[in-house]
Formats: structure tokens, sequence, C-alpha cells
């Protein structure tokens, strides 16, 4: 008679449940409803998260936008392991210390997509495909075309995230808004100062942080916003010296090599690092990453694969990527904002801080989702454009009463620092910044 093989399989959870941050839910309650409940109701977990659950031989992971969670299925001859952690290098240290390592590649490890339930089945070789069910899909263009009515509808959903989210930070505990007097950050910092006073918060505790390198444009730019609402007196510039940005130390800490997010990183290393040079016990910062994503306001022409048709036409492009299933989609590290949120996540977490970015939120995602791009651009690029000053600075008004400064566009590490000193510093090479990434398992 044929002998039967029988697996012992293993889940090595490498994450960091402690600091889950769910609003509605315990942890455990979030994991059952991941395990036992279709992946539509996993929209039901409310808050920043990256979980793992399981049950007999299925294992089923799914996260926030705001949250990275990967995984490595490692081979024994027991039978397979699946370790799962937010960071590569830490999957890379546990098959080190288990004698695994020699299966490893950067590359093999994969990325679970924001929005999706991702579900393995650890039955050994051969290892099935995994299988992904997405729990979030807001409708679109669903908003009748009136500014206001669109402004009003995002900014509400901004003030109730912050509103929550402020209302789990500890009382006394000071708030710090990333800030750059930019479209994102002006909205947050705005948003977060109604709402503290509305709530009778000690508005002392509020700081709006903004990173100065080398004179650059974005400190003059945050305090004509600021004196402009006669807030000036929140300002707080973080000085840091050009010479201390590395492109290697950001490619070790985001484990990602893409050449604008390693700009944006290395800007928000700097940033942290100053604040936590300064203020040892510091630990809430909220920002305002996934404003751009969710009102598609990047520079379609940098990009040749995009055009105003794909950007409009394509559910949450910016936020995801191509999508699961597409064939520029990446396993190893998904896509979109899904991806490249670790240029905020990492150099938070490195330093220490409990960081919150409300737009990468669904509630503002499925406003965004609903806007009629169409019906407002014509699909006309200026246009499009134009609409994120006008939406976000009219839902501002309404709220707040507050009339919003509006000024151009500008990436992050264009307003840290010059461009010319920023190129000195970090070289547009995304192929030489891939080498350093590899080197570090080599």
């Amino acid at each position: 008679m044929e002998s039967v093989q029988h697996y012992v399989e293993q889940l090595i959870d490498l994450t960091e449940s402690d600091a889950t941050q769910i609003d509605n839910l315990s942890v455990e309650d979030a994991r059952d409803l991941i395990l036992r409940h279709p992946a539509q109701e996993v929209i039901q977990i409310h808050g920043s998260f990256a979980l793992v659950a399981r049950r007999g031989k299925t294992v089923r992971m799914a996260r926030s936008l705001d949250r990275p969670m990967r995984y490595f299925l490692a081979k024994q001859k027991q039978g397979p392991a699946l370790i799962v952690a937010h960071r590569i290098d830490a999957i890379y240290s546990w098959l080190k210390a288990a004698g695994l390592d020699g299966q490893f590649h950067p590359s093999y490890t994969r990325m679970v997509p924001a929005h999706y339930v991702v579900e393995i089945q650890l039955v050994g070789c051969p290892d099935p495909d995994p299988i992904y069910t997405r729990f979030f899909a807001p409708e679109r263009a669903m908003l009748t075309p009136d500014l206001d009515q669109i402004g009003e509808a995002y900014i509400t959903a901004l003030a109730g995230e912050i509103s929550q989210w402020l209302c789990r930070v500890p009382e006394t505990a000071p708030i710090g808004v990333c800030f750059s007097g930019g479209i994102d950050s002006g909205s947050v910092f705005l948003t977060t100062y109604h709402v503290m006073r509305k709530l009778g918060m000690n508005l002392g505790r509020l700081k709006a942080f903004v990173l100065n390198l080398d004179d650059g444009p974005d400190l003059q730019q945050a305090r004509a916003f600021l004196d402009a609402l006669g807030l000036g007196l929140f300002l707080e510039p973080i000085e840091a010296d050009v010479r201390s940005l590395s492109a290697q130390e950001t490619i070790r800490i985001t484990e990602d090599y893409k050449a604008l997010d390693i700009e944006s990183a290395t800007m928000a290393l700097a940033l942290c690092r100053g604040i936590r040079e300064r203020y040892s016990d510091w630990t809430y910062l909220i920002d305002g990453d996934g404003g751009d994503e969710n009102l598609k306001d990047y520079p379609i022409e940098e990009n040749p694969e995009l055009t105003i048709h794909s950007v409009i036409n394509n559910q949450m492009l910016y936020q995801e990527g191509w999508g699961v299933g597409k064939i520029k989609h990446s396993l190893t590290y998904s896509g979109g904002l899904s991806r490249s949120y670790t240029r905020t996540y990492a150099p938070a977490h490195h330093y220490g801080f409990q960081g919150f970015s409300p737009f990468t939120r669904p509630a503002l995602i499925a406003v965004a989702e609903s806007i009629p791009f169409v019906d407002l651009t014509g699909y006309d690029v200026p246009k499009l454009y134009d609409l994120k000053g006008e939406i976000v600075s009219r839902g501002i008004n309404t709220l707040t009463g507050l009339q919003m400064p509006v000024f151009p566009k500008r990436r992050f590490q264009h307003g840290a620092v010059g461009v010319d000193a920023l190129r000195q510093r970090l070289p547009y090479q995304e192929l030489e910044y891939r080498k350093q990434f590899l080197a570090l398992y080599s």
C-alpha cells in the first residue's frame, strides 16, 4: 500500500498585533471576522490593522492601506512554514535563525495587497496559489458634479476620522502634524484644529512641524499658510542638515527602491529624526499622505504609462496600482499606495512614532471614488489638477468657516530642500537603488 505523507504546517506570526489600532472590535474579534465571515465583511473593521488568522490548514490575511504586511512560504521536511511580518528583514531573520535562509530571496516574499483578504492553504508541495478576494469596492461617480457638496462630503469624512483618532489618543498627549502648507497637510491641520476646538481639547497640545533643509521653499509656504489664518503660533520648523540625507539608509528602512518614494521617505526620516531629537517622548503624528492619490493629483505627464483616461477610469488606480490579477501587478510589492505607503509608515515606526494618515481610510477613499471626475473634467488634464484645491478648500470653508490658502502642488522632497541640493544627495537612479536594496541580502 502506498504511504501517505502527513504534513505538519506552521504559521509564524511576527506582526505587531499589539500596535493594531481598531476602533470598533477587539483584535481577536477582528481575526475571527477575517477567518469565518465572507471577505466583504472585513470592511467592518474600522482602523489600522494587519492581521493573520488560521483554522486548520486555512490561513487568511488582511490589512488596511496604511500598514504593510508580507509573507514567505518556507519548505521543511515536516511541512510548510508560513512566516508573516510587516518587514522583509523580519522574515529573513526568522529564516536565518531556523537555518532556512538558503531558501530566501527578497523577491520571493509577497505583499498582502491592501483591500483584499488573501487565503492560503498550507497543504504542502505543490503549494496552491493564494486566493484574493476584495473587501473594499466603493461605488464610483455617484455624487453630483457640485463642488460644494463634494467638498463638504470629503472634509466631513476627514473630520470624522480625525475625531475618532483624537478620542483614542491619551488626553494629555501632544499632537504633531507633519506640515508643509500644501493642500493635504493644510487641510489635515485645519481639520485637526477645528475638531480639537469643537471637542474642548487643549490646543496647546497641537504643533505643525515643517521640515527645513537648506532653506527649502516649504518653510516659507507653511508660514504664509498659517499666518494668513492667524495661526502662526502653531508652526515649529525642524531644521536638518542636507548632508544627513542618505539614500542607503532610506532603502534599508523602507525596503524599497522606487526613486520618488526613496526621496519622499528620506525627507520623512529627516523630519522624524529631528522631532525625536527634540522631543524624546513624543508619540503621535498625523499627516496628509493619501490625499494626492484620492483626488488624482499626480503629474500624468511624468509617467509614460498613464493617460488621463487610465487615471480617471481605473478604480483606485493610485491607491492600488493596476490591481490584483493584472500583468503589471507586483506580487512582491503590490502597487500604488499599497506599496509606497512604507515611505510614511517605515520612518515613523523606525523612530518610535504612531502615525495616522486619515486620507488612507476607506471613508475618505469612498467619497473620492464617488466624485464624477469625467463630468467635472471632460478628460481635460489642467481641469483635473485644479479640482483638488477647489474641492478641499470649499470643504474646509464649509466645515470651519476658514478660507484655506491654496498653493501650487509641490512634492514633499522638493519643498524641504532645493531641487539642486536634493539631486546632489539623492541622484535619481532607480536601478542603483535596486542594486543597493538587493545588496542587503547578498
